[in-house]
């Protein structure tokens, strides 16, 4: 007789908060130009949506996805209008915590928006996002995600295994690491007209990591298209490590031998290294670890080993006791 065992993280359906219902300011504002418009106030012209508008995804009509209820939370989902605008996404600015990053990241076309598949595999290829996604199974999962710096949310991830996408992609034996790159546009991204950062943004796992069952590829986020500023059109999720190992807005990956050095590795190895795994027990060179303030609540709570999915991702590390596993 089979049994299967819940994982320790997992916990029944009912015990995760349903998602409210959030307007965000955008929505407000449409309203409100729709009623300059019956006014009088405008000259009759609708006006174009933002090129980064989710509402004109080509694949819109795939949401909301089937909730897998294997990924459940012990905690509330964080408010869209907050998560949605409290972002490191240095590529459109610094400023995580006011609207900037996400007013701006507006600007950046979703479509035409290919993913270059290359490296060690059968067929190296080209691919529309529409394709990529097309060609997947979505479902929603509820996600812990944990900044470095110590703060976190849960968020509604709609998206599709990673290890899915790698069976898809056709790596050959040789490949021991997946490399992923993000996009270089700095007349839609200012961040990238600063030349401290060594763009484009990279980072990357191993194969074991890239295809464990919690390594996720996202393409939207509380029920539809994600927008820009979470990562659209394509993003990676890895739930057990800090969040600058999950790479936004990816055009290229890379099935490769040699271990990628990502860019906060390259800008400060001391503080950002390539595991990146979650422990309350390993400091930052420059704060603790040992809690994160949640921005949904404001509460804070201690934080636990491998972001509380150890259960799943531990073993991946056995042997593994030389290297700098957690910064």
């Amino acid at each position: 007789m089979l049994i299967r065992r819940r994982p320790s993280w997992a916990l029944p359906e009912s015990a995760a908060t349903p998602e409210s219902v959030y307007l965000s300011r955008r929505h407000l504002l449409g309203a409100g130009i729709g009623l300059l418009a019956a006014a009088g106030l405008s000259d009759g012209a609708e006006a174009a949506p933002a090129a980064g508008d989710p509402a004109t995804d080509p694949t819109r009509d795939l949401y909301p996805a089937k909730r897998n209820p294997s990924y459940t939370l012990d905690h509330p989902i964080t408010p869209e209008e907050v998560s949605g605008n409290y972002n490191n996404f240095y590529e459109f600015g610094s400023d995580r915590r006011n609207y900037q990053v996400a007013d701006i990241a507006e600007r950046m076309p979703r479509r035409p928006w290919t993913v270059k598949i290359d490296g060690l595999v059968e067929k190296p290829r080209e691919v529309g996002i529409d394709d990529i996604i097309r060609a997947m199974a979505l479902e929603e999962r509820l996600y812990r995600h944990r900044c470095v710096e110590a703060w976190s949310m849960a968020v509604p991830w709609t998206g599709f295994p990673l290890k899915d996408f790698v069976a898809w992609a056709q790596p050959l034996s040789g490949a021991k690491y997946v490399r992923f790159e993000t996009f270089v546009n700095p007349s839609v991204a200012p961040g990238q007209n600063r030349f401290i950062y060594p763009w484009p943004y990279i980072d990357g796992l191993t194969m074991a990591e890239a295809t464990n069952e919690l390594a996720f590829l996202v393409t939207g986020v509380y029920g539809k298209p994600a927008p820009n500023q979470y990562g659209a059109p394509l993003r990676l999720a890895v739930p057990w490590k800090y969040g600058f190992k999950s790479v936004k807005s990816i055009v290229r990956v890379s099935f490769v031998e040699e271990r990628p050095v990502g860019l906060w590795e390259q800008v400060q190895g001391r503080e950002y290294g390539f595991w990146a795994n979650v422990n309350p027990a390993v400091s930052h060179p420059r704060w603790s670890q040992a809690s994160e303030r949640d921005i949904g609540t404001g509460e804070r709570r201690p934080t636990l080993i491998y972001n509380g999915y150890g259960e799943q991702v531990a073993g991946l590390y056995a042997g593994l006791s030389g290297e700098k596993l957690f910064m």
